[in-house]
């Protein structure tokens, strides 16, 4: 095979292993393309992801809603322009010339056959599934309506033919499920994008050599190699070099995360300017990113309870608005009105018992929140905890990895005489540097987020039990705990031993900077909080909702986090196995619970909760037992998930009892009930008033982009 056929069979495979299309498998315009997207897997398409049967959307593609609305609109303009009623309404007279009078019965036909047949034969779906719904009824309005107008056409009943209002009702009907499709697919669109990020070749390393392959020929095991400003093609583990690594497309992170060995790298994420060896540890599905695009998939195959209750209305809908249909007609014959005023009282009926406005209600909404949960770092996983978050009203975090960044940091730091705060730490940094301990670690990485710089260091040696000790500008210190200042006889201050002792009391650990047994500051050293934490308790608090940490830490430690961040309510020294017990017991008193955690040791916690919001995405089990999921892995996300439930609330209830209202008036009207008081709905208001009723739907529903997180 030449080089070039094996690059782009490479490039297909890797398409396929993440899910993509090709280029060659997009949709096109063609209808048998069309329908073959829209119907022709749909069963086994629910089956096999375990949808709703009664999905009316499944398989139905955006490019074909797209395509058949604007040939629909084009061709109603002329229906509507050369209608008999529509000139006597507006008051002109459309150009005559041989044919025109046949214009709207032509077109509307078409307009019928090609934008209408996506309707019929998802009500053929709808019926051998034995669930008629909206398909069906719009099915039915529009068949009416095309039957109906043709029986006018031969003078076989005295009425007006309704080929404007059958033409404007399909037509409405497409742009309605194209704009819902279109919402839908904004939910997982941006993440989709991500995907072409991915590299489709990757730099395999073999026994010292390099070499060019597929990303789908990698195997777990296997070492590439990353160089300067390439994509990363695999989640894996660094084993050799280091560099930064740009994450803001995975995880929001702003600024370049710096890696080095050890460290854990994403697939899709940009390196910048050093070269790294990184061993394969996720390829295709098993990558972060795929995981992040499954959980948008899975929010979109979920229902809330809101949308079930909107399904079995429409359900219900379809046998009113028949039982009504035939109703008028047989009472209107007995009360002795002519055949054809009791036909168009029926068609009326059926016309705008269309409940494309109630179908839209709920979707459209949970589809846009969705999509603005995407765009705001809320990853809904199951729409059911996005709808039952607006009434938290107590939100439990997990500490180290949620409130916490899980790394020591310089907290506190107490110096003696005339050394500043920020020189202190530079020098400690500067002894520290050469050590691996966890806690000299996160001094070097304080002083580095300080942007301090780091002096050179000679002679560095580890005093066993004791710290560690280097020569510095020229200068000998030594650094570490209590064994180290009774070892070398140094006497501390009074302040800087209240510090010590209050530092202890919090469960901090002590270190001290020394110069010929002289103690020139002490630094307290912890787990440090997440400054986003702070904020994130605040928001909480002025909602009124209270917060709880749950965590295995000591009491000391976990009571120094609360007071710090005005926690209310602290479970410490909490086993991993009994983290959910502690949520039945906050439930037991009844509150409904929110759990906030980002490891394995969280999960059982977060699937009791009512709630559970898992910190940063990917494939951890803490993720798949929660509803929502923090790319950004950041607390202050937790109050926008509030937000955006109470908001998407309102607009489903705004939406549903505009849309179930609409029906509740519309069909006694169309059914002639006011027609002693003068009042009589025809076949076209009931069309333009249907119409209406759906667009308000959709547009009090895109209303919801407008509110701020």
């Amino acid at each position: 095979m030449p080089d070039d056929a094996k690059r782009h069979e490479g490039r297909r495979d890797a398409r396929r292993r993440r899910g993509e299309r090709g280029a060659g498998e997009d949709h096109d315009d063609k209808d048998d393309h069309d329908e073959k997207d829209e119907h022709g897997d749909h069963a086994e398409h629910q089956e096999r992801h375990g949808h709703d049967n009664h999905d009316a959307h499944a398989g139905h593609s955006v490019e074909a809603f797209r395509s058949k609305f604007w040939v629909s609109l084009v061709l109603t303009i002329p229906v509507v322009f050369w209608s008999e009623h529509v000139q006597q309404l507006l008051g002109y007279d459309a150009p005559e010339f041989p044919g025109s009078a046949w214009i709207p019965a032509v077109l509307g036909t078409f307009v019928f056959v090609y934008g209408g047949r996506v309707f019929l034969q998802g009500a053929w779906h709808e019926l051998r599934q034995r669930l008629p719904g909206m398909m069906t009824l719009i099915a039915l309005a529009i068949s009416v309506a095309f039957v109906f107008s043709w029986v006018v056409e031969f003078d076989l009943i005295e009425a007006m033919a309704l080929w404007w209002e059958l033409a404007t009702l399909v037509t409405i009907m497409l742009l309605g499920h194209w704009v819902e499709m279109r919402s839908i697919d904004q939910a997982r669109g941006a993440l989709e994008e991500l995907a072409k990020l991915l590299p489709d070749t990757a730099h395999r390393v073999t026994n010292g050599d390099t070499e060019e392959v597929s990303v789908a020929e990698l195997e777990p095991g296997d070492v590439v190699l990353v160089r300067p400003g390439e994509s990363v093609p695999v989640d894996g583990v660094i084993t050799k070099g280091s560099s930064e690594l740009n994450e803001a497309m995975i995880t929001g992170e702003s600024r370049p995360v710096r890696k080095g060995e050890g460290d854990g790298v994403i697939a899709g994420t940009i390196n910048g300017e050093g070269s790294l060896r990184v061993e394969v540890q996720g390829v295709g599905e098993e990558t972060t990113l795929s995981g992040i695009m499954r959980l948008v998939q899975d929010a979109q195959a979920s229902k809330s309870r809101s949308q079930h209750l909107a399904d079995r209305a429409a359900r219900l809908l379809t046998f009113v608005a028949l039982g009504a249909g035939v109703l008028t007609l047989v009472v209107w014959l007995l009360l002795g009105a002519a055949i054809d005023f009791s036909v168009v009282r029926m068609v009326t009926v059926l016309v705008i018992s269309c409940p494309h406005a109630l179908g839209l209600a709920v979707p459209l909404v949970v589809a846009i929140s969705t999509s603005m949960g995407a765009e705001n770092g809320l990853l809904v996983r199951d729409r059911r905890g996005l709808e039952e978050a607006r009434g938290v009203q107590v939100v439990v975090f997990d500490k180290t990895g949620t409130l916490t960044i899980g790394e020591f940091r310089v907290v506190e730091i107490a110096s003696a005489g005339s050394l500043d705060e920020d020189e202190a730490l530079r020098l400690a940094a500067g002894v520290e540097a050469e050590s691996e301990h966890p806690i000299a670690r996160g001094i070097l990485e304080s002083a580095k987020e300080r942007e301090l710089e780091i002096p050179a260091a000679d002679g560095f040696r580890a005093i066993t039990g004791q710290g560690v000790s280097a020569s510095v500008e020229g200068a000998a210190y030594k650094m570490g705990g209590p064994a180290l200042l009774e070892s070398e006889g140094a006497e501390i201050g009074e302040a800087l031993r209240a510090f010590t002792e209050r530092a202890a009391d919090r469960g901090q650990a002590v270190i001290a900077l020394l110069r010929d047994a002289e103690v020139l500051a002490v630094f307290a050293v912890a787990d440090a909080i997440r400054e986003e934490s702070r904020e994130a308790v605040r928001a909480l608090h002025d909602r009124g909702i209270e917060v709880a940490m749950l965590t295995g830490d000591a009491w000391a430690v976990a009571n120094a986090v609360a007071e710090d961040l005005g926690i209310d309510t602290v479970f410490a020294e909490v086993p991993p196995d009994e983290k959910a017990a502690k949520v039945e017991e906050l439930q037991r008193q009844g509150k409904r619970v929110a759990m906030v955690g980002d490891g394995v040791n969280d999960a059982p916690a977060l699937a009791t909760a009512d709630i559970g919001i898992a910190i940063g995405a990917g494939t951890d089990v803490a993720v798949e037992a929660g509803h929502i999921v923090l790319v950004r892995s950041d607390p202050r996300d937790i109050p926008k998930i509030i937000t955006l439930s109470a908001a998407t609330q309102r607009k489903m209830v705004q939406n549903l009892w505009w849309a179930a209202g609409y029906n509740i008036v519309a069909i006694p009207l169309a059914a002639g009930v006011a027609a002693g008081w003068g009042i009589l709905l025809t076949p076209a208001v009931g069309a333009v008033l249907m119409s209406a009723s759906t667009v308000i739907v959709a547009i009090n529903a895109q209303l919801l982009r407008r509110v701020a997180l």
